[in-house]
C-alpha cells in the first residue's frame, strides 16, 4: 500500500467516529485545550485526549503550546487528503449530467 492510501485510510478511519467529528466542529474556528472541548461536548477529557491522538495521527488537527495549555485546531491539509479523493469523482459526474441535461426534451435552443 502507498503513502497516499494509507494516509487515506487514516483519514477515513478518524471520520468514521461522530465523537471525532463533532471534536473537529469545535475547533474548526479556534484552537481550544482539551478541557473546552470535554465540556462543549460532554465528555471527559480521557475520551477527548484518545480522540485528539486518533485526529493528530491522521493529519486532521494539529496541536501547540500555549504557556501551560495544549491548544488544538483543524489543520486543513490534513482535510485535503479526504477532499482530494472525492474531487476525482466530480469531473466524471458533471459530465454526465451535463450529458443528461442536454439531451434531455426542451433543452434545445428555443
Amino acid at each position: 500500500m502507498n503513502d497516499s492510501a494509507v494516509a487515506l485510510d487514516r483519514t477515513f478511519h478518524a471520520l468514521a467516529d461522530p465523537n471525532r467529528r463533532a471534536i473537529l466542529a469545535v475547533v474548526r474556528n479556534e484552537r481550544c485545550a482539551v478541557g473546552e472541548i470535554a465540556d462543549v461536548l460532554g465528555l471527559s477529557q480521557q475520551i477527548v485526549s484518545h480522540h485528539l491522538k486518533v485526529l493528530r495521527a491522521a493529519g486532521l488537527v494539529t496541536g501547540a503550546r500555549s504557556g501551560t495549555r495544549h491548544l488544538f485546531a483543524v489543520r486543513v491539509e490534513g482535510l485535503a487528503v479526504g477532499r482530494g479523493f472525492f474531487d476525482d469523482f466530480w469531473p466524471e459526474r458533471l459530465t454526465a449530467l451535463k450529458r443528461a441535461v442536454e439531451s434531455s426534451p426542451g433543452s434545445g435552443d428555443g
